[in-house]
């Protein structure tokens, strides 16, 4: 969804923008807090997408200028799943951000009987504003969908300023086919096409310094990509 706000139909963007959270905000509150919730009922695919994550990561610290391995932010976390099965065993402290509550309530209670060391953030993407220069990676998964392409600019813009030196955000996100944006009005999301989501990286002030698609994934599904993208 890209919306002008400058077109000068401003109430009308208003109410549209409102609209397009709101509607997405109802549907994710009927939403099971589990994983085959937070999947979408493809729970079979988690392990594949976790380890997917992994190698991509490993990738990244093979580069010259990688982060450190201190602290992480999981964006859009839900119940903690990417949070649990992938970070966590990457960086002593993930702080999880998650506008639904019951999500964030399973997450908190999912943690706690692990090591987990980090904050949780009940706020919105399109709301949030990460600490300064404190973050090593910035992982973004599954939910800028859910974010109207200004929304998700300065959401970017917002979150270079969180990066440590050499911190990266990564993100992973379907893309079409069709070279067209996809919306999608049961859950009040967006699937945008590969060259929109880079002109929207590159409008944030940032550069891709590494893609790889995700494997092994069902032949039926949108493509999926992963981005590690750095401060121009």
């Amino acid at each position: 969804m890209d919306i002008d706000a400058n077109s000068g139909f401003n109430n009308e963007v208003d109410s549209k923008e409102s609209a397009f959270y709101l509607d997405a905000a109802k549907y994710w509150e009927q939403v099971p807090p589990t994983v085959d919730g937070m999947l979408g009922g493809l729970s079979s695919i988690s392990d594949i997408d976790l380890k997917g994550s992994q190698r991509f990561l490993n990738s990244i610290y093979q580069l010259v200028e990688c982060p450190g391995k201190e602290r992480a932010l999981d964006g859009g976390a839900g119940i903690g799943r990417v949070t649990q099965g992938f970070l966590m065993k990457n960086f002593s402290v993930v702080d999880l951000v998650e506008q639904d509550k019951h999500f964030l309530e399973e997450a908190k209670k999912s943690l706690k009987p692990t090591n987990h060391r980090g904050q949780f953030f009940n706020i919105g993407l399109q709301k949030f504003t990460p600490e300064v220069a404190v973050y090593d990676i910035i992982w973004v998964q599954w939910v800028l969908g859910h974010l109207t392409d200004d929304d998700l600019v300065s959401f970017l813009k917002r979150c270079k300023l969180g990066l440590k030196p050499r911190g990266l955000i990564v993100l992973k996100e379907n893309l079409t086919s069709s070279g067209e944006v996809e919306m999608d009005n049961t859950d009040s999301s967006v699937t945008r096409p590969h060259a929109l989501v880079v002109d929207l990286i590159k409008k944030a002030g940032l550069r891709i310094i590494k893609e790889q698609k995700q494997q092994r994934f069902p032949s039926d599904l949108y493509e999926v990509r992963m981005f590690a993208i750095q401060p121009v």
